[in-house]
């Protein structure tokens, strides 16, 4: 197995993301748009203590939505819901949704949106994500390489107390079929362990971060009660797990169960009261027959790509952690991994 081209979710076929921030202090926020111009059977398993989430129920297998046309990550906390909005509307501009009378465009796309609690990292609270930040990011996406660390709604991301952003990964299986993954890791836990290693690193493909190093300079925000995000703790990791392997509804729902364990091997601790940690998971071919969790002979393929998901989940969480940059906030700095430990990258 290894990497696909890009090393991200856009190495699914059917996957474009695209993004839209501000980094301008008093804003340090943004959005992220997962387009499947094709649509996608998709389910979200919802384990952290403060979900922000809109239309996740009708993703469950027990209700008769069959797709999906877009997933929308994004900051603001609850008032960054209104960015699907935006996101809607471009779609149906487009023909894009669930078809629901005779003219082309008289549909309604499907939409699901998770968020982040990012309110006032940048000094105003309400600095947020503008409704039309997602209608600008849908209409940015592509299918190619996709910006990680202040990107999109890892723009006012952060880990305990360092910056945090988005990351993405993907994997190439031995029969072809690929799964990839994006996450927005804002976590009240930490990705780095006592040592000031990354959790996740332990589980790269080939080199991908042989490049790392156990730190030998310890700074003062590991030393117990000095790695901990100042004031209440309002986090929430939220994330896109997808395949092109068709799954149905039931089996794209386990594939977004498993996937936790993806953040459980990454981050510690998760699914926290604070926290609203939200996987959502995609199957991007639709016109082929779809596996399903009762039917014996898929199992072996399933348990594939879900340990696959799992995974690459790990992986991409840590390209968010090498990919993020320092800010400079009001509220004082957000030192990112990378300046905070400078002795974790290889020199040779």
């Amino acid at each position: 197995m290894q990497p696909g081209p890009h090393n991200a979710i856009t190495d699914v076929p059917g996957i474009h993301v695209g993004q839209v921030e501000r980094l301008d202090l008093p804003y340090l926020t943004g959005t992220t748009v997962v387009h499947v111009p094709r649509g996608a059977v998709g389910a979200v398993d919802v384990r952290g203590g403060a979900p922000g989430t809109r239309e996740t129920d009708l993703l469950s297998p027990v209700n008769s939505n069959g797709g999906v046309n877009a997933i929308v990550l994004t900051g603001g906390s609850a008032f960054g819901l209104d960015t699907a909005g935006t996101v809607m509307r471009w779609l149906e501009e487009r023909g894009e949704g669930v078809r629901v009378g005779q003219d082309e465009h008289d549909v309604v796309p499907i939409v699901p949106t998770a968020v982040i609690f990012d309110l006032a990292r940048g000094g105003d609270f309400k600095a947020r994500p503008e409704p039309s930040w997602g209608a600008g990011a849908i209409a940015a996406a592509t299918g190619g390489p996709v910006a990680l660390g202040n990107h999109g709604a890892g723009a006012g991301a952060r880990a305990r107390s360092l910056k945090g952003g988005v990351g993405s990964a993907s994997v190439r299986l031995d029969d072809g079929t690929t799964v990839g993954a994006l996450v927005i890791v804002n976590a009240a836990g930490s990705t780095i362990d006592a040592d000031g290693n990354l959790y996740g690193a332990r589980l790269g493909l080939g080199d991908e971060f042989a490049h790392l190093r156990t730190p030998t300079d310890a700074p003062s925000l590991v030393e117990p009660g000095r790695n901990l995000i100042p004031g209440p703790s309002m986090n929430t990791v939220i994330a896109v797990v997808a395949t092109d392997v068709p799954l149905d509804k039931a089996a794209t729902k386990r594939m977004a169960m498993i996937a936790h364990d993806g953040l459980a091997r990454a981050i510690d601790p998760i699914h926290t009261l604070v926290d609203g940690d939200s996987i959502f998971a995609l199957s991007t071919t639709t016109d082929q027959p779809r596996l399903s969790v009762t039917d014996p002979a898929a199992l072996g393929q399933l348990e594939t790509v879900y340990a696959a998901g799992a995974r690459t989940l790990s992986r991409a969480i840590v390209h968010a952690m090498l990919n993020a940059e320092s800010v400079d906030t009001p509220t004082g700095p957000i030192p990112s991994y990378r300046d905070a430990y400078p002795s974790a990258f290889s020199t040779t």
